[in-house]
């Protein structure tokens, strides 16, 4: 039997759909040893952009344009952690809205590395809340979550930090007896 190591990926973007806009910044954490961390910033694939998406993130298009990782070298970097961290093990993305950044990431590992290592699927934290706590959909926002496993973290839409906040709350889901 092949073990799965989750990982908590969050991604900040330039804007709402992957192609038509860019994957900014990518960082990810294991849930379980959040000690070991993936972080990098991409050049822009795209010149279009939401403002209010760049000015959240702290994230600027032209800065990357120039200091920015080329996509298929960040995605070849992500790919290499996720096979060391994971070695022989099965990794599984999971994400706070998983479908967000699930879109982008399936979309950037095919597009430029074609293939993803991560399969076709990712684990939602918040269907899984709603699946362990049996609540409803609108229960599932972190204003309305059970304050006692809500993060210690704060949400901060740098891309790592917020990995990190997701694999907390996603421990604290799964270590708690429903």
């Amino acid at each position: 039997m092949v073990n799965e190591i989750y990982i908590s990926v969050d991604i900040e973007s330039s804007g709402p759909i992957p192609g038509e806009y860019s994957m900014l910044s990518l960082g990810a954490c294991l849930v379980y040893k959040p000690s070991q961390t993936f972080y990098v910033e991409f050049k822009p694939i795209s010149d279009k952009y939401v403002m209010e998406a760049l000015v959240v993130s702290g994230l600027y298009m032209t800065q990357l344009k120039e200091t920015g990782l080329d996509p298929t070298v960040g995605m070849t970097q992500f790919e290499e952690w996720i096979n060391k961290v994971c070695q022989k093990d099965r990794p599984v993305f999971t994400a706070f809205n998983a479908t967000f950044d699930w879109m982008f990431m399936a979309y950037y590992f095919h597009r430029f590395l074609g293939r993803n290592p991560f399969g076709i699927s990712g684990l939602d934290i918040k269907a899984y809340y709603m699946g362990k706590f049996n609540t409803r959909w609108e229960q599932t926002t972190k204003r309305k979550i059970d304050p006692s496993i809500l993060p210690t973290r704060k949400h901060t839409h740098y891309a790592l930090d917020d990995a990190l906040e997701q694999a907390e709350l996603f421990r604290k889901i799964l270590d708690t007896q429903s």
